[in-house]
């Protein structure tokens, strides 16, 4: 039997105490107290921000917009059938955000960034938040220069320039999405990235939208977010907010959107 040296073991402890490291991970959770229509409201999560993803169990987000003294009301996104009372909810420390980038050009996404068009995943490393600070007057150059429609009677009688915002409002079957469509596809070669949202729409209704604009080649500068009327309200909420985040990075990048 070999002989134990206690100076050789003592040498090792030693060695070891002084080397080790703990890693310590420290999370701020809080509990479900109640869950329906979309809304859940949270008791804990002290220190949450306006507008953080908060995680909830079965892979399940959340935004916390309701900051009250001892709860939180986040809005769901996504299934929340799972989910119940005293569910275990854990802060994320980022705020809601969506990829951005030439990655997305051709794609159709849902309100979080994931493509929807069996395309596979979308190669952006680069994520903008929902709601930023828009810029100042004094940093916003005037509008001056035409967005051409393709269609003369508003070119010529109420034309729209870029940097400007318009509204197009009217009854069901008017032709509101026609004359978007048709604005998209006359913005061909004009160096102009278009971003469509559709929100509360059929998923028939979409997936005719994106043919009209893959038939035409506009699907080469155009960015399609689609909530359909499928998706939960929360999702449809987001939307449009999304779709901006995205067009916001092509204006911080000296590009048209």
């Amino acid at each position: 039997m070999a002989n134990i040296k206690a100076d050789e073991i003592s040498k090792i402890l030693r060695e070891q105490i002084e080397n080790y490291e703990q890693t310590v991970a420290v999370e701020e959770v809080g509990s479900v107290i109640s869950v329906g229509d979309g809304i859940a409201r949270v008791y804990g999560l002290e220190k949450v921000m306006s507008g953080e993803m908060i995680a909830f169990p079965h892979n399940v987000f959340g935004i916390a917009l309701n900051l009250q003294e001892d709860e939180v009301g986040a809005v769901l996104l996504g299934e929340y059938n799972a989910i119940k009372e005293g569910d275990t909810v854990k802060r994320t420390n980022t705020i809601m955000s969506v990829p951005v980038g030439e990655a997305l050009i051709g794609r159709v996404m849902n309100p979080l960034g994931e493509p929807i068009d069996d395309k596979g995943p979308i190669a952006s490393s680069q994520r903008n938040p929902l709601e930023r600070i828009a810029p100042g007057v004094l940093d916003r150059q005037p509008v001056r220069e035409p967005l051409q429609t393709g269609i003369k009677a508003i070119d010529a009688m109420i034309p729209i320039g870029r940097g400007q915002r318009e509204l197009i409002i009217g009854d069901r079957q008017t032709g509101k999405t026609a004359v978007i469509l048709d604005t998209i596809i006359n913005q061909k070669g004009q160096g102009m990235i278009c971003i469509y949202c559709a929100i509360g729409q059929k998923r028939s209704t979409i997936a005719q939208v994106v043919k009209v604009l893959t038939d035409a080649g506009a699907m080469d500068y155009t960015i399609v977010v689609a909530s359909s009327a499928a998706e939960p309200a929360s999702l449809q909420y987001i939307a449009p907010y999304a779709a901006c985040a995205m067009g916001e990075y092509f204006r911080d990048n000296k590009k048209h959107a």
